[in-house]
């Protein structure tokens, strides 16, 4: 059995999300061997402020390469879909980032092509790898809060707050038909759901568009980057906003607020659990603290402390010692070459079916929103 650091790696796209991909892997130890962008001449401007591996000339290049045992899928939504596919068929391992796809039908199919290959698979969906989310799933599943009842929360950013931000997200052809539930609401849907242990069964959608015309540079602009120069008034065809009702398997109700235009929320995914004996709490923002409720005594706060937790994620560092967005990508990352080194899928990490049951998600979110109504998710 191969060790995590004998596995290398490759890192398609140079954004945001993509050198994240290459800072912690490197802090897992995994060698990348290099990176593609859009072009190469892209991937190197942006080596010019940041330490990236030496460039690929192609994507062609990238998964061809005989050394490359995992690729890493950080490009825009578009692409995942054909990008995943060359991979799978070049026999390389997957991490893809959410979404997954552009569609449901897209995505079934990557989770066909993936569970026949035998190869590993992953749906990059870190924001359910904090130990303070998994430490509210022990505790759920074990009983501790009673009867579930009501999941509700919210996912709030604001750099799409102003008719100047743009990105690649906000055109349907690069992004999809969903933007911030694609984007984030996808991590908040996830999370929901790993934490309850329940799958949603049935939605009811608001969409709601702040800001339909915004100022698209004439240059290139990358994600929480600003823009600068010549523009042009563009239409917006996706939501800033969306607002959410769910229901869960067995009987639970849930409620989520979705947003890109919240001024000063810069990161912030929280949900609340309520039970017939307790409740608790968890926010991105202030992710070493868990809070539960009591109505029979004083309420409490668990700050991150391994020797405290019962869940099977505690941490890398001692209490006290903060962790952060990063450390749940490291985790996450784990576990995905763990089963690399094995030689295996296994459990443990989100894996393409669970990016195929939020692409679900979307459809039906999609589907409500323009037809008024509860929706079904099959």
């Amino acid at each position: 059995m191969k060790e995590i650091s004998d596995l290398r790696a490759a890192v398609v796209g140079t954004g945001f999300i993509g050198v994240v991909h290459v800072e912690t892997l490197r802090r897992l130890g995994v060698e990348v061997v290099g990176v593609c962008a859009e072009t190469p001449e892209i991937a190197r401007e942006k080596a010019l402020s940041y330490p990236l591996p030496p460039v690929y000339e192609s994507f062609e290049q990238l998964v061809n390469d005989p050394r490359v045992d995992v690729v890493h899928i950080a490009t825009p939504n578009d692409l995942h879909y054909p990008q995943v596919k060359q991979a799978l068929a070049a026999g390389k391992h997957v991490v893809c980032e959410k979404p997954l796809a552009l569609d449901s039908r897209q995505s079934v199919e990557l989770v066909e092509l993936a569970e026949c290959s035998g190869l590993v698979h992953a749906t990059n969906f870190n924001m359910r790898f904090y130990p303070q989310v998994h430490e509210a799933r022990q505790r759920i599943l074990a009983g501790q809060l009673g009867e579930i009842w009501n999941i509700h929360g919210s996912y709030l950013q604001d750099w799409l707050l102003y008719p100047t931000d743009w990105n690649w997200r906000l055109e349907p052809d690069s992004g999809g038909s969903l933007r911030a539930v694609g984007d984030i609401g996808s991590h908040w849907l996830d999370a929901a759901q790993f934490v309850l242990g329940r799958d949603i069964t049935a939605v009811m959608a608001d969409l709601f568009t702040a800001i339909p015309v915004r100022k698209k540079p004439c240059n290139r602009a990358e994600t929480f980057g600003a823009a600068d120069g010549a523009t042009e008034d563009v239409a917006v065809l996706t939501e800033d906003i969306a607002h959410l009702l769910l229901r869960f398997e067995g009987g639970p109700h849930g409620a989520v607020v979705i947003s890109q235009v919240s001024a000063g929320r810069r990161n912030s995914l929280t949900f609340e659990v309520d039970g017939s004996g307790s409740s608790l709490s968890w926010c991105s923002e202030q992710n070493e603290e868990l809070w539960f409720g009591h109505r029979d005594r004083p309420n409490e706060l668990l700050v991150r402390d391994p020797a405290l937790m019962h869940g099977p994620l505690r941490g890398s560092l001692p209490g006290g010692h903060t962790e952060g967005f990063q450390d749940a990508s490291k985790e996450l990352y784990r576990a995905v070459y763990g089963a690399v080194a094995a030689g295996k899928p296994s459990e443990g990490y989100p894996t393409f079916r669970d990016g195929h049951r939020v692409n679900v998600l979307a459809d039906a979110v999609l589907r409500s929103s323009r037809e008024h109504r509860w929706v079904e998710v099959n």
